[in-house]
């Protein structure tokens, strides 16, 4: 599929989303959010790639907000038909059956700190910048940030960076728990990609079943979360690769996974 304002590359199993408008500093408009739509849905159907990187084009911003120009003048129905597509498309990448590792190459403000927030893993260079700065602009995060953020990092937290629309480094993004690592910016891919490679020696379907259970269980209670994972527990023992991964348990030998 042909896209203009992000890039979809393949490298061996790993997906590698590019957001690509260096000029606007990888900025999110309209297009820009139904292309991700479309490129999660093309990685979907992909079955050769089994872990997508999301990235932005350039080295000095994963994603700057949102097309804040844009919102001059919107009536509030456009306005929420603006925040439930965005909202929408970031939700894909919650059931995607695929891990999507967010490669933070900069600036992630407004709707590129909610895209960051929106994948499984986060790793940052040291010159990235994290922030919600919408109740500077008069409107709130719109695109998941007010519910992930503090799923992410507590609930006093998520508040303060929000209601002051304030800044975060890298460093403080590691201590708050917002990312899992952070690297050297000429690191920040190579790291991506071995993070990737280390996910892909395991089974895809448990993989899949593990990412499914953890998300579906922080949207009840504990005691529905256990329920949850008993189940895809049960789905894995009708797979071909639990079969083969304890058999080469027994055997003392590597598994090899196929995704069946």
């Amino acid at each position: 599929m042909e896209y203009e304002n992000v890039i979809l590359e393949k490298q061996d199993n790993i997906g590698i989303l590019y957001i690509n408008r260096p000029k606007a500093m990888n900025a999110l408009n309209t297009a820009t959010v139904r292309e991700i739509s479309k490129a999660i849905d093309e990685v979907k159907e992909n079955d050769e790639i089994k872990v997508l990187i999301v990235t932005g084009a350039g080295d000095k911003s994963f994603v700057a907000g949102a097309d804040i120009l844009g919102f001059i003048g919107m009536p509030p129905a456009d306005a929420r038909f603006l925040s439930d597509e965005g909202e929408q498309a970031f939700r894909k990448f919650d059931v995607l059956e695929k891990p999507v590792i967010a490669a933070v190459n900069g600036f992630a403000l407004g709707g590129g700190c909610e895209l960051a927030m929106a994948c499984d893993i986060r790793l940052a260079s040291e010159n990235a910048v994290f922030g919600l700065p919408e109740v500077s602009l008069g409107v709130i995060p719109g695109y998941g940030g007010t519910q992930r953020l503090a799923r992410l990092v507590g609930e006093g937290r998520a508040k303060e960076l929000a209601f002051t629309a304030g800044t975060i480094n890298a460093d403080e993004a590691y201590r708050i728990g917002l990312v899992n690592h952070v690297y050297p910016a000429a690191e920040l891919m190579d790291q991506a990609r071995k993070l990737a490679k280390k996910i892909m020696n395991n089974a895809p379907k448990s993989v899949a079943y593990t990412k499914l259970a953890i998300g579906q269980g922080l949207q009840g209670d504990l005691d529905s979360g256990l329920r949850i994972e008993s189940n895809f527990f049960g789905l894995c023992m009708a797979t071909e690769d639990q079969k083969e991964g304890c058999q080469a348990f027994a055997e003392k030998r590597k598994p090899q996974f196929k995704g069946k």
